[in-house]
Formats: C-alpha cells, sequence, structure tokens
C-alpha cells in the first residue's frame, strides 16, 4: 500500500506515529449527555427499556435510565476523534479490545476522556501500528468505560 500521497488534511501540525510513544497521554475533554440524547440513541440503535422508557427503568435493576453501551463508546469516539484521531495521519482501526462497561453511563452525568498510548510499532517506512487504551470517567472519578485499541498511523513522510 503506497500512502506517500497522503490527503491533504495531513500537515505540519499533524500527529505521525513517529511523533507518539508508549505512555503518551492525551486528556479529550468532557461531554454531557442529555436524556433526550440518551433515548433517542437507544430508540435508534439498542431500544430495550431501561434505555428507551424513564418510568419502567426507574422500575428495573438500575434504579433509572442508562444509555446504550453503544452510545457510551460512541461519546468516546467523538472525545478521542477531537483530540487525537482527527489530528493524526490515521490510516484505519484495526480493532477494538478489552471493552469494558464499568458503570453505566447516565443522563447528565459529565463524562471526561483520557487515551494513554500504550505501544508503537513501525511496521516499515510508512506505516505503524499504535496501540492505545482509552477510558471514560464520571463526574465523580469514577470509571465509566474502558477499552484497548490498535490503528495503522502514517509514518512522518
Amino acid at each position: 500500500m503506497d500512502i506517500s500521497s497522503h490527503p491533504d488534511a495531513w500537515d505540519d501540525s499533524t500527529i505521525y506515529a513517529d511523533d507518539l510513544t508508549a505512555d503518551d497521554v492525551y486528556e479529550l475533554g468532557s461531554y454531557t449527555p442529555t436524556r433526550e440524547e440518551v433515548m433517542s440513541f437507544a430508540e435508534t440503535w439498542d431500544p430495550q427499556f431501561f434505555h428507551t422508557d424513564q418510568a419502567a427503568a426507574e422500575r428495573g435493576l438500575f434504579g433509572g435510565l442508562i444509555a446504550s453501551g453503544i452510545h457510551t463508546m460512541a461519546v468516546f469516539q467523538r472525545l478521542s476523534v477531537a483530540v487525537f484521531w482527527g489530528n493524526s495521519a490515521t490510516i484505519a482501526a484495526r480493532g477494538i479490545r478489552d471493552v469494558r462497561f464499568v458503570k453505566p453511563m447516565r443522563p447528565g452525568t459529565t463524562l471526561a476522556g483520557r487515551l494513554v498510548v500504550d505501544e508503537v510499532t513501525h511496521l516499515d517506512a510508512e506505516r505503524s501500528l499504535v496501540s492505545v487504551s482509552g477510558s471514560l470517567r464520571d463526574d465523580s472519578g469514577a470509571s465509566v468505560l474502558s477499552l484497548s485499541l490498535d490503528a495503522y498511523i502514517a509514518r512522518r513522510p
């Protein structure tokens, strides 16, 4: 695969694999999902009562409305693209592993994200495999989501 003609979006401020080292930390900012957003997402993508029906959710195991795990992952993705993936010379994701929904994401709770570079493996002159760990914590500091993922990132031309 020849990636020497990289997209015009890649410039001098782009994060290339060569710029990364293990233990680099990226604080991803925060996000607060609303009740309406949680219910709307779930109605389309994960229509289970504890995501879509406030009254039924209050009688359920979680004692109230919770977001879909897929929605929780989407919040992490949005935050990580804004700070890291959208500013890096990303070629493609390879996979996501070790996804843990540690605590439910609840409407009105502010989540803060973090991405840590675990390993950078230079595969050839053009690309590297970058392994990262990601997490979301709620406004009390409790873990909500943890995951590991791998992506191919271009090396500096």
